[in-house]
């Protein structure tokens, strides 16, 4: 089957949840039997959203290869369960470093380069790259920002052109929203006329339309939208607000989203999908045995988004255990010796999660401290572990100025240092340790248990490790390296096995947990926080 390629557009506003509805697409696709990948177009300038401030853009997510990518590539996976690579994220960055690059070295043979042709070709190059592949069915490319948006002019030109060539093998959706206004109790379909002119106006006709919306649309304004947006009535679906964003492919369904496409695309779609194990995840989610209290204590608390995958990682973790997990985001900067008990003594599991730089520093390993003295299960990703090995360092070994030396560089025991070939590195982009590396895990250990294996891979985002120097003196301490690189000798994972539930991580398992397949690592430590939580109860 020729490849077919689906551009999801948004207008009027952003975060509208593009890459929900695309994600879900692919998902319905994919349980009708078709090959199917997603494709994230971002138009900043930035390379890779790697050196992004998560204030400025969310958690950056890192796949297999080790591409530095927009969260959206999560939900791609969370949803599909299938693993995204480089192609599958590209920026305006990088595709004008490339056109540069190429006119250095004199590829264009002394044209004058401009962005008609040459980025918009390169931006169609990128898109075709995985059809090429002869891996898929269809290639859902997402086009981050709004209709409208100068930055987004080249990829909507782009579009345009692909368009133009590849025929009935392409379509358009474009998601919009339709407001309701409390004061007169309307919905308003205006913003979307706008919108569809405004893609319009560049050259490009929206097969679909998807409203945004927190009321159903009645026939009658489905019927206006279609009318004046040159699409069928048929075309014009809703995605209404619902309680989690697992219910969207399910909702899209309903609205015949999937059949639309693949009648428009001249394709059967009498076979029903096969959606069975979603909505036992669904069923699970809602109707769960369970509740457990878990912190996440962090430093870009104010922002969900920052810590997207983790989040979800608790969703499927918590489904895998009939769990509802009430999930506390607690700012570290604010956590102190004083208040610890007050801000940690409800919860029934801590998770020290990961991020750069000293800010919040004091009240990680404050509440690490808190969790490992009153056998509070307690999982640290990346820093998260790495202030885990500080704090033990300091409060066990009592070494009291032990530190990482990316916040003390001068400390006496730099028990997190930086690793060997990242001190020749100079630039900030895409120059850490990135993607997935191996692991062996020990026997006997609490993670060998969990993973029920020796080897694993598990993915990586980093520049500073455990210092083996001191790994003897905290084996004899009692924290254990359970998880080793052989490779490189760098230490993975750390433990206490006296303690009921205590592991830090250097790798981020968060990246690896979808709906198809829930990562142990958070399914069990969901499971400590249940049989945590009832041992107390049973004590009072």
């Amino acid at each position: 089957m020729e490849t077919r390629y689906i551009f999801i557009t948004g207008g009027v506003a952003s975060s509208l949840g593009k890459g929900i509805i695309a994600a879900s697409l692919a998902n319905l696709l994919k349980a009708r039997g078709y090959r199917v990948t997603n494709q994230k177009l971002d138009p900043y300038i930035n390379v890779d959203p790697g050196t992004l401030n998560p204030y400025e853009h969310g958690e950056c997510y890192v796949t297999e290869d080790g591409a530095e990518t927009d969260l959206d590539l999560g939900h791609y996976e969370r949803f599909t369960n299938i693993p995204t690579s480089q192609k599958n994220n590209v920026t305006a960055g990088r595709v004008y470093m490339d056109v540069i690059t190429k006119e250095r070295r004199g590829d264009y043979l002394g044209s004058t380069v401009q962005v008609i042709p040459h980025i918009t070709d390169e931006i169609q190059n990128r898109i075709q790259a995985l059809g090429d592949t002869g891996d898929y069915d269809f290639v859902l490319t997402e086009i981050g920002g709004t209709v409208g948006d100068i930055e987004s002019f080249p990829f909507i030109e782009a579009v345009r052109q692909l368009r133009w060539k590849k025929g009935n093998n392409s379509l358009v959706i474009h998601l919009t929203l339709v407001p309701f206004l409390h004061a007169t109790g309307e919905l308003k379909t205006k913003p979307t006329q706008h919108s569809v002119k405004t893609l319009l106006e560049q050259g490009v006709q929206p097969d679909i339309i998807v409203c945004r919306t927190e009321h159903d649309i009645s026939e009658s304004m489905r019927k206006k939208i279609a009318l004046f947006c040159n699409v069928d009535p048929t075309s014009v679906l809703q995605s209404i607000d619902a309680d989690t964003i697992y219910d969207i492919p399910l909702l899209m369904y309903k609205e015949g989203l999937d059949k639309e496409v693949l009648r428009k695309m001249n394709l059967p779609y009498d076979k029903e999908p096969d959606l069975t194990y979603w909505k036992e995840f669904l069923h699970k989610l809602k109707f769960p045995k369970y509740n457990v209290t878990i912190g996440l204590v962090g430093k870009y608390v104010e922002l969900n988004d920052a810590y997207k995958s983790i989040i979800e990682s608790f969703t499927h973790g918590g489904v895998a255990n009939e769990c509802k997990i009430k999930l506390e985001l607690i700012h570290s900067e604010y956590i102190t010796e004083g208040n610890v008990e007050e801000k940690l003594g409800h919860l029934d599991a801590i998770l020290v999660a990961p991020g750069f730089g000293g800010r919040g520093i004091d009240g990680k390993i404050t509440a690490i401290t808190y969790a490992r003295e009153h056998n509070v299960p307690f999982l640290g990703i990346c820093l998260g572990m790495q202030c885990a090995v500080v704090e033990f360092a300091r409060n066990v070994l009592h070494w009291t100025d032990a530190h990482s030396v990316e916040m003390n560089p001068q400390t006496t025991y730099p028990v997190i240092d930086m690793m060997e070939e990242q001190k020749k590195i100079s630039g900030m982009g895409g120059t850490m340790r990135l993607g997935a590396y191996p692991c062996h895990l020990k026997k006997g250990t609490k993670v060998y248990n969990i993973y029920k294996k020796s080897e694993i891979k598990e993915r990586h985002r980093h520049r500073y490790e455990f210092n083996n120097k001191y790994l003897a003196d905290f084996e004899k301490a009692g924290m254990i390296a359970s998880g080793v690189n052989n490779e490189q000798n760098l230490v993975e994972i750390v433990e206490i096995p006296s303690h009921r539930w205590f592991i830090g991580v250097q790798f981020h398992p968060e990246y690896k947990s979808t709906v198809a397949q829930y990562h142990p690592i958070f399914s069990d430590f969901v499971k400590a926080a249940i049989e945590y939580k009832a041992e107390k109860n049973s004590q009072r």
